[in-house]
């Protein structure tokens, strides 16, 4: 099944910024668009604010004069749904609400072909659901842009319960004859991304809510030593924090309130008080004119070991040994069957975050997972109230010899950066075992739709299959709840990746 020919009309319903936002990949890639919005006037608004958006690329030198005026010729407002009568492919982009949505559809299916396909830019809702009161709901599919549309690339094409194979192929192939990016996922909460993502916003306000670090620093760890584009809370600020919540809280529901989607009690507070964010002037930061920027926790200087001792290797922390060797540190090796440490000359050990508390053990300095050991410019550290003040000092010196500003956390287990990257891991192997989509698809979608430095199965390939099962087994004996039980999946893989480890 091949894309939709460029001489076939497409239609977008509903003329917020999504359905802009989609009518002008559809135009630009040289489909006729008509607009058509309910409320009397929106749709000719919308086309002559896609015109402007034209003109803009045209002075940056994105298209040509010439095809600027062709796409303003090939849009078309349209005054009623009658006027779709004749497009191969509708998109609705209305309000979030099922029965609208369905009502609209409804309407739609007694005006166009038999073969027009019919699709929803959905980001919280059931295709399943929106297109089941449909006489022909095979025609039905999800093609869920994200914003700014013309600009990024993702296009999860979301196939509903009972979504016709070609129907999916068809709008799969005419994303991509649209210059994007697209990737075929099943019909499940939050499909990818949204399912996914969550442990990014949920670990980093659990650490937040245990009084570990506070916003600035936990997002500065997640940035500087994580790699992401953007820290937690500075993120949902910039989404909006109600509708960061609503997706949590949608996701949590239609999973039957699981506890591994939990929505977070500070961030429903943050909601509560008005404080939504960017657009609000306050949300986890202030962003009144002269406010000032609250600054990660950073730890004094303090002085460097003058030896270490590494026990056991580091797994995925070994890049550190070159580095300390690099700082004109002496390293002295040491195999081990009992664990992998550093352990500093004062008697300390530095352990890397393994799911486990510093308080269990005498003198243990956890740090945190990094991307990049070499590359990161921040290391976060955490001890507890026992552990001797020197052990702490040598630790932030280590580091600090390394080129690394040190934050010091409080003692929770899995710091910062594992237990989201291990609980992203998790989830993404339990989305591949229940049929939501591939691995190669879901790596695509994490890091084309939310910017993540690398998609969940590269990053556990990179760390070595039983990292992040260890992670929260160990955090799932400390907090029984269910928030951090492995899944089946999880277990699986690494089970099976030591069983032939063992075996060779």
């Amino acid at each position: 099944m091949t894309a939709l020919d460029l001489s076939s009309p497409v239609a977008v319903v509903g003329t917020g910024t999504m359905g802009q936002g989609i009518a002008q990949v559809a135009l630009v890639a040289g489909h006729p668009v008509r607009l058509y919005d309910a409320v009397p006037g929106r749709a000719r608004d919308a086309a002559e604010a896609i015109g402007g958006r034209l003109d803009r690329l045209v002075d940056k030198g994105r298209i040509a004069a010439a095809d600027r005026d062709a796409a303003r010729a090939r849009l078309r407002p349209a005054d009623g749904l009658a006027e779709l009568a004749d497009c191969a492919l509708v998109v609705e982009a209305v309000l979030e609400r099922l029965d609208v949505k369905q009502r609209l559809l409804g309407e739609l299916e007694e005006i166009v072909a038999e073969d027009c396909l019919l699709a929803t830019n959905t980001s919280s809702l059931s295709v399943t659901a929106i297109g089941g009161p449909l006489r022909h709901p095979g025609r039905f599919v999800g093609l869920h842009f994200f914003n700014p549309a013309p600009l990024l690339p993702l296009v999860e094409v979301v196939s509903g319960f009972a979504t016709d194979v070609t129907s999916a192929t068809r709008a799969y192939e005419t994303a991509r004859a649209w210059g994007k990016t697209p990737v075929a996922c099943a019909d499940t909460p939050g499909f990818i991304v949204n399912r996914i993502a969550r442990p990014f916003y949920a670990e980093a306000f659990a650490v937040h809510e245990a009084q570990a670090a506070d916003p600035a620093t936990v997002d500065a760890v997640l940035r500087e030593c994580g790699g992401f584009r953007m820290g937690a809370f500075e993120l949902t600020d910039l989404i909006g924090q109600d509708v960061n919540e609503s997706v949590t809280h949608s996701v949590w529901q239609s999973f039957f309130q699981d506890v591994r989607f939990t929505p977070s009690l500070a961030q429903r507070r943050l909601v509560e008080s008005g404080r939504l964010g960017r657009k609000s002037g306050h949300g986890w930061y202030d962003y009144a004119d002269g406010a000032d920027r609250p600054e990660p926790h950073t730890a004094d200087k303090e002085q460097p070991p003058a030896y270490v001792v590494a026990e056991g290797g580091l797994g995925p922390a070994a890049e550190l040994l070159a580095l300390i060797r690099e700082a004109g540190i002496p390293v002295r090796e040491e195999d081990e069957d009992n664990g992998t440490r550093l352990v500093l000359p004062g008697g300390g050990q530095l352990v890397l975050a393994d799911g486990q508390t510093s308080a269990e053990f005498r003198d243990v300095v956890h740090f945190d997972l990094a991307l990049d050991y070499r590359k990161a410019t921040r290391i976060a550290l955490s001890a507890s109230q026992d552990t001797a003040p020197h052990a702490l000092a040598e630790a932030t010196g280590l580091f600090q010899a390394l080129g690394k500003e040190v934050s010091v956390i409080g003692d929770v287990p899995g710091m910062i950066v594992a237990r989201t990257v291990a609980r992203i891991i998790d989830l993404a192997h339990d989305a591949v075992a229940k049929g939501v989509a591939t691995e190669e698809d879901i790596d695509t979608a994490m890091r084309l739709g939310v910017n993540y430095p690398l998609g969940p199965f590269e990053w556990d390939r990179a760390l070595g299959s039983e990292f992040a099962f260890d992670v929260l087994d160990e955090m799932h004996e400390r907090d029984p709840s269910g928030r951090y039980a492995p899944s089946l999946a999880l277990y699986r893989h690494a089970y099976a990746t030591d069983k032939r480890e063992g075996s060779a």
